[in-house]
């Protein structure tokens, strides 16, 4: 039987399911045992992360011309880090960072692993190849989005304008995926697909994740 794009983006996100010790910040925050400062440099850093991120998915929409399916993925993602970014925001200013620390601040290498791979994918990954392995690491971002946002309400008072970037991100998200997996099909139809190299760059995005992660643990 042919596999088709489903069948394949369910099985390389579950094999890219992070093991749960990989991540100790969550956790804390879950439990409202981050101290606030954290919180902190998750916006700084996020701040980083949203604009570079948006400029990698428009040059892979740009390079995916040829892939119509893979251009509208592209370009939505783009448009759904505009949004992000017009709500980080108030999560920042929650976190008591205004301008001034904002500008003053340097990334941590760590953290910005994560972005600098995805600059990487959109100059060198064949677009199809990127759209399997960003969506399959999707998924686990989405569940610590949803997770922080409701710390945020339960133990840190936060309100919904503050908490609404995780929001957003928490939020299924069923036309993105339809999109995806249309992309992921045309590949396939196509013979564009290299299975082998989504997987790499897939498991090199989980492990950036995760290395985000455990660098905002031990920001010092």
């Amino acid at each position: 039987m042919t596999r088709t794009a489903r069948d394949l983006l369910e099985t390389i996100t579950a094999e890219l399911a992070p093991d749960p010790r990989s991540n100790p910040l969550v956790p804390l925050i879950a439990s409202g045992e981050a101290d606030r400062d954290v919180l902190a440099v998750l916006a700084l850093e996020q701040m980083w992360v949203i604009p570079a991120d948006r400029r990698a998915f428009l040059h892979l929409a740009l390079r995916s011309t040829a892939e119509p399916e893979a251009d509208a993925y592209f370009t939505a993602l783009a448009q759904g880090e505009a949004v992000a970014q017009q709500r980080l925001g108030a999560f920042a200013a929650a976190c008591g960072v205004d301008e001034a620390r904002a500008s003053a601040y340097t990334p941590l290498p760590g953290c910005q692993a994560y972005p600098a791979h995805v600059a990487w994918l959109a100059l060198n990954a064949a677009p199809a190849d990127a759209v399997l392995a960003l969506t399959a690491n999707f998924s686990a971002w989405g569940g610590y989005c949803a997770t922080i946002a409701g710390a945020l309400r339960t133990h840190y008072g936060f309100t919904d304008d503050a908490c609404g970037f995780f929001d957003f991100f928490a939020e299924p998200a069923p036309e993105l995926d339809r999109t995806a997996e249309r992309a992921v099909q045309a590949a396939l139809d196509t013979g564009r697909l290299d299975e082998n190299r989504a997987r790499a760059y897939g498991h090199l995005l989980q492990s950036y994740e995760s290395l985000f992660w455990r660098t905002l643990n031990r920001p010092t």
